[in-house]
């Protein structure tokens, strides 16, 4: 009896929040689960969140600023303003700035 030899196929690292494959050095891992990946991308966003959630939990005259930035930010992405040629851009740069 033989036993049929398989193949081995390294996995390639895959972004636990969206799905991307990334080079292994291009994710950034958790302290206690490092098996655990997201891209640069997805962890921006979750902080984002992260901070959303503080937010609730703390109201303040700065969280009522920063809700009001998140608004119009959702309201830009989802009429598709950020994917526009030149105002696009301004608006990814700002972007970049704000909570």
């Amino acid at each position: 009896m033989t036993v049929a030899e398989e193949t081995f196929q390294p996995s390639v690292p895959v972004c636990w929040c969206c799905g991307g494959e990334f080079d292994d050095r291009d994710l950034v891992r958790l302290g206690a689960h490092p098996e655990v990946g997201v891209c640069v991308g997805c962890a921006k966003y979750l902080q984002r969140r992260a901070a959303e959630r503080e937010d609730e939990l703390r109201p303040s005259r700065g969280a009522r600023a920063r809700a009001v930035v998140r608004r119009v930010r959702g309201r830009v992405v989802g009429r598709g303003w950020h994917e526009l040629p030149v105002v696009g851009r301004v608006l990814r740069r700002i972007d970049k700035y704000l909570p």
